[in-house]
Formats: C-alpha cells, structure tokens, sequence
C-alpha cells in the first residue's frame, strides 16, 4: 500500500518524507517488484534457444532495431521500473563478462523470482529464500564444473561453440557454420599460449552485398578515404608511417598581429607557409615512408604535395584505428614527421582504397606483426548488417571464453537439466525451510530446458520427463532442434556446446539480481 512516510509524535503526526513521495511497503512492495521482473524475463523468453523468434523495437524517433539478442532487446526497452531494470542490468552484466547467454540469465532470474513468489506466499522469510538460492547457486556452479567436456579445447570444439552461439540469429544467406570457421580462424590468430587478446578482432560491416560475401581480413579495414583525389588507390609492400600530428601551419602561441606593407612581404609570408607544408611532405617522403595514417589534420596543399611524391595519406584516423594499425603492421606512432625514422616505419604485404557504393574504405591486409584481423560483414541491408554483427560478435565472445575460461559444457539444456538434478540430490542434506528454497532453485532452473522445449515445437512436460529418464540413465542428453519439431539426443554428437564460462556466469548474475529483489520490503519514490 502506498503511503507518504507519515509517523506519530505525542499524538502529532511528523512527516519525515515530502508530500509528494510515494512508499509501498510489505507484501505490496515485493509483489511489486516481482512482478516487474518477471514481466521483462517473460518478455524475451520467446526468443531463446535456435528457434527463438526475434523482435521488433521501434524508438520514439521512428528506428527499428530487429533482432533476437536478449542484451539488445533489454538496452533497446524503455523500462522504468527499478526492479525490472535490475534484470536488465543482469544481461547486460552477462553481454560484458561472456558476450552470450544474456537470455538464459534474463529468463532464469524471472523464474527465480516466480518461486520466491510462491515461497512468499508459504511464509519462508525472505532472507531464508536468500540463504537458500545462493546454496543453490554454489551446487550449481559445482554441476557445471562436473559436465566440461575433458581434455584441452580444440578447434572442432571451437567451432561447435561458435555455430551453437549463431543458431537461430539472424545471419543473412549465410550458414552459422561458414561463419563459425571464420570466427574460429580469427580469435585463432590472436590467440598465444591460451590467452587471447580479443582486442584485436574487430568487425566491420558494410552493406551492399549477400551475407555470404563476409570474409576475413588478416589486417584492418578503415573508414577514410585520401586525403587527396591525386592520390594512388594502392601499394604493394608497403612501408607505413602513422603520425599523431596536424599537417598544416602551425599557429603561434603569441596572441599578435602582423602588418604587411606591400606585395613583397605578402609573398614572403606564403612562401613561408608553403615551404613549411612542403617540408611536411619532404620529410615523409625522405622517411621511405609509402603510405602514412595522420590521426590529425591534412591540409590540401600538404596532400598535393604527398600525391607528387606518390605517396598515400589518411587524415583524421580516430585512435582506434591508429591503434590497430599499429598492431597489424608493427609501426610505431610518431607525434611529428620531424621525429620520424626508418625503425618507426611498419610494413604490410598490401594497402588498397576499395570503393562499395558512396563509401570508400581502406584495406591494410598482411602486415608484418599481424596481430589485428577484421571480420569484414556484409549485408543487404543496415538491419541484416547489424544482426550479424550481433550474432558474429557474441560468437567471438564465447569462443574467447571457452579457451581462456573453463572449457566447454554440453548444451541445448543438457548441462540445465544436470544442474537441476545435482540440486535436488544434495538438497536431502540441507535442514529447515532452508531446502524450500534450494528445491524451489531446481525448479527454476527446468525453466530453461522447458523453454527449448516450448519454441523448438515439443511438448514440454515430455521433453523435461525424456530429459530425466536420460539424465537418471547417466546420457548428458539435451533438445536437438530437428525440422519442425525437436527430439531428445547427446547434444555433443550433434555439435551443440556451450562454454561453461557462460553457464556460470548465467547462475552468478541471475541469482544475484533475484536475491536482491527479494530482499526489498519497502520502495520510496519520489516524484
């Protein structure tokens, strides 16, 4: 029940919150905020599993975001409820830490709160439920840990991980298999001793052509054209400067003023100039320098100057860019031309000015440290572009996250399903209303499960009972997606796997948000 924060003093009432702020105390304050989580949970339960459905979002200015990406779709909601944003956060933790599985912990934190509800009802005090599901969530964590698939992760497996990220989003005309191999290949190529410096895959999307044009470059791809229309459109080995300066005439520190007299002094001061913007370009020239990144400003004639001596400039390359190139390539950033020498000078097997459309980008491919590659994206459109940036930059995420963290687990619920019975096997040991709640955790962990089994077209009470006869049988068995409908099966027979990483993740941030939300009996807003 609303109230405004009123107390009695002697008899007087005493006001200790404004007029107008509202508080909701109790029972009314958890119902509340249970019931705002588990309406945002419920609204991306649909798009789980390789036959999720997707979802359309339309902003207030009219833009239409399409997709089945559980982080998206809670960033793109405009949500105003405390509680229901604490389950956006929880996605948005899990997109942050493991780059996947943003809708099994949004949808596993929903149904946690469904049975702390009913728990509630029963009377178990909420710090019990607290105690209770973060037992639970230990239990968990320790069921996942039993299900990694043994031995070292190899390419197979990695490939397997990333085809089961992309199932089901949207990839254009292109399988998730085909693209699975070229994420493999990538994080492979930045990969050392099983560290893997993620940094340096970057996507790139451009539309105007299928999905299955997306190709792989070993270099970096950049959003610039010359800084002049003289210029060459390609080198061939070439040697590289990257220059973090503005190519133009310097300004004076001195706030003064000159005075010219006459035509002679006017023509002195530009000869000045322009033999300051030639020495620019003489300088990169006699650097041996073939083609050079400025992240500052080129002036014309400074680019008329390099376009003479055949040499190909960028300006305005932002820092990120100037950084992967220096990856690639192996050169070293310079604050002036003055300072440049030949060790500061990176090589690459190519550099080419590429045309699609009105857009034209630079391909820096085959350098000398190449330790940057690029996933080049293509789509027919900025929607289908955008989602196979999603689906390619999830796919990423969750093969870095198998090789540096923890390997990988059967999916399609089979590690769900083990979790859940794990649970209910050691919840015998545990005493008092305590085991309620580490039961009812079980309970909410089936959500996942039966929810593969609701979008993939299977009855769900079957699927959960196959799933546990299987599973009491010792088969780590899952849900297969197969034509219309989905059967019962090993899912690393069928390449379905997740990174365990994912899985703990999941468990630690849903569990975390019901917990707190459980924990609230009292909401003061002010207004």
């Amino acid at each position: 029940m609303a109230q405004s924060g009123q107390q009695r003093l002697g008899g007087q009432p005493l006001f200790i919150l404004g007029e107008d702020t509202e508080r909701t105390r109790g029972k009314d304050a958890q119902s509340s905020n249970i019931s705002a989580g588990k309406a945002v949970s419920e609204s991306v339960r649909t798009t789980l599993g390789p036959r999720g459905m997707d979802k359309m979002l339309v902003s207030d200015d009219g833009d239409v975001v399409i997709t089945n990406d559980g982080a998206t779709i809670l960033e793109e909601m405009d949500i105003e409820h405390p509680a229901a944003q604490m389950i956006t956060e929880v996605a948005a933790t899990q997109e942050e830490e493991v780059g996947d599985g943003t809708t099994t912990a949004a949808v596993l934190a929903g149904e946690l709160l469904a049975k702390a509800e009913d728990l509630l009802e029963d009377d178990v005090h909420p710090t019990t439920i607290v105690e209770g599901y973060h037992e639970a969530a230990d239990l968990a964590r320790e069921a996942v840990d039993e299900a990694v698939l043994a031995g070292d992760v190899d390419d197979d497996q990695l490939h397997d991980v990333a085809e089961s990220s992309m199932t089901g989003k949207g990839t254009g005309d292109v399988a998730a298999d085909e693209l699975a191999t070229t994420v493999v290949e990538a994080i492979r190529q930045v990969e050392s001793e099983g560290e893997v410096d993620r940094d340096k895959v970057t996507i790139h999307t451009q539309t105007g052509a299928s999905s299955s044009a997306t190709d792989l470059i070993q270099g970096v791809i950049v959003d610039e054209e010359p800084a002049h229309e003289n210029m060459r459109r390609s080198v061939e080995n070439a040697a590289i400067a990257v220059v973090d300066a503005d190519l133009e005439v310097r300004e004076s520190n001195v706030d003064a003023e000159y005075e010219v007299t006459n035509v002679d002094q006017l023509n002195a001061a530009i000869e000045a100039e322009d033999e300051e913007l030639r020495g620019y370009a003489e300088a990169l020239a006699d650097s041996s320098a073939d083609v050079v990144f400025v992240t500052g400003d080129v002036e014309d004639r400074v680019g008329a100057y390099l376009a003479e001596r055949d040499v190909l400039a960028f300006e305005s390359i932002d820092d990120d860019d100037a950084q992967s190139i220096v990856s690639a390539t192996g050169a070293t950033r310079v604050g002036s031309v003055d300072t440049l020498e030949a060790e500061d000078l990176g090589e690459a097997e190519s550099v080419a000015v590429r045309k699609y459309g009105d857009e034209e980008l630079v391909f820096v491919e085959g350098g000398s440290a190449a330790k940057s590659v690029t996933v080049f994206a293509r789509g027919g459109t900025e929607h289908v572009v955008d989602e196979l940036e999603r689906a390619l930059r999830d796919a990423l995420d969750v093969v870095t996250a198998a090789l540096e963290a923890g390997g990988v687990v059967p999916g399609a619920g089979a590690t769900e399903i083990a979790i859940a019975d794990h649970i209910r096997e050691s919840s015998a040991s545990i005493s008092g209303r305590k085991q309620l709640a580490v039961e009812a955790y079980a309970d909410a962990v089936d959500v996942l499960p039966r929810t593969l089994a609701e979008n993939t077209g299977m009855d769900p009470i079957d699927a959960l009972v196959d799933l546990r006869a299987a599973h009491d049988a010792g088969d780590d068995y899952g849900l297969i997606s197969e034509g219309q409908t989905g059967v019962v099966d090993d899912p690393v027979d069928y390449g379905v796997l997740d990174p365990a990483a994912v899985k703990h993740e999941a468990i630690e941030s849903a569990t975390e948000a019901a917990t707190m939300i459980v924990r609230i009996d009292d909401v003061i807003a002010s207004s």
